[in-house]
């Protein structure tokens, strides 16, 4: 009988068939994509030993599962449904800021470039918020994290529909885990969730959150990010991670009450598709690995900085051996106290 690995970290996410108009290079036409396959790419930065959770339809390409195979990434709490689901994804960036996702015809007659047939009858993304009680097809379940992956100590939930960030959490509490961080969904990030997010922020390791998210759920009560953490934190949070893009990252400590202020790392912005999501598997792998959330965002930052500079999730796994530790280095010196 095949011996099953034991595994020290899992993710949560979601995986796609992404087309993307980078900033630099060609377009990059139905290629592998979606949170768990850069936050793979991030956390394998600094660790190994990964278990992956997400769904596909039937007709997601079983080869790019392969892809996790040959980096050494568990697979098998992937599940793929008996049907077809419609999981592209579109990216035209016009500059380090802007992303478009919607109307592909457009931006590629801008680029004169053919319109792909993969495209065909894409349907522009919704702003549409989610359902408290109504699970969706790519809902994460209980059922779907395999049961010997509950014997991991630290997980990452990307961003997911508010019914997967509700249910996930306490079933992995009940194995051995130790360190659980997410990353909101923009369909819950909204004044309207006000009252539901201490419970999902209760206990966590780390809240995980882009500055327009966090602004979101704000809006009309506060605009001063460390406020914002601070409340968040008192939620019952350990740390707070304010992901600010090319400014970096602030970090709150809810146990010393003191905030960080980290910098990005410079690097040559080639196609931003996936770096938020690398960003928090480095971190997780980091803070479980030594438990100090200032060198966990140095890393995360380091994983992101790598996956800007190219196309694709495992474009940063084939840089250079010494370069993600040289990054490191280099920005030590510049972390800030509030």
């Amino acid at each position: 009988m095949e011996s099953v690995p034991l595994l020290r970290y899992l993710l949560f996410g979601q995986l796609s068939r992404d087309t993307i108009l980078p900033l630099e290079g060609k377009p990059q036409v139905d290629i592998p994509g979606g949170s768990l396959f850069y936050s793979a790419a991030g956390l394998a930065l600094w660790g190994n030993s990964c278990g992956l959770v997400g769904r596909v339809g039937e007709d997601y390409p079983q080869d790019w599962l392969t892809l996790f195979d040959r980096r050494q990434l568990d697979r098998r709490g992937v599940r793929t449904l008996p049907e077809a689901l419609d999981v592209r994804a579109f990216y035209a960036y016009l500059d380090e800021n802007t992303c478009q996702r919607d109307n592909p015809v457009s931006h590629f007659a801008r680029l004169g470039e053919p319109f792909p047939k993969s495209l065909l009858g894409y349907a522009n993304p919704t702003n549409s918020l989610d359902s408290r009680t109504q699970a969706a097809k790519l809902s994460l379940r209980m059922n779907d994290i395999p049961e010997d992956y509950l014997d991991a100590t630290a997980a990452h939930l990307c961003p997911l529909d508010f019914i997967s960030h509700s249910m996930i959490p306490p079933a992995l509490r009940r194995g051995q885990m130790t360190t659980i961080t997410l990353d909101p969904g923009e369909g819950y990030m909204n004044p309207i969730f006000w009252d539901d997010i201490p419970a999902l922020v209760k206990g966590l390791s780390a809240f995980i959150c882009s500055e327009t998210k966090l602004a979101n759920l704000f809006l009309g009560r506060s605009t001063d990010p460390w406020e914002m953490a601070e409340a968040i934190a008192n939620y019952g949070c350990e740390f707070v991670v304010i992901k600010r893009g090319a400014r970096g990252q602030y970090l709150y400590d809810s146990v010393s009450r003191v905030g960080w202020q980290l910098p990005a790392y410079p690097s040559k912005i080639v196609d931003p598709t996936g770096a938020g999501d690398a960003f928090s598997g480095g971190f997780l792998a980091t803070l479980r690995e030594t438990y100090d959330p200032l060198e966990a965002v140095l890393r995360g930052g380091v994983s992101a900085s790598l996956v800007l500079e190219g196309s694709g999730p495992f474009y940063a796994l084939d840089t250079l051996p010494g370069l993600p530790q040289a990054r490191l280095e280099s920005l030590r010196g510049m972390v800030r106290r509030r």
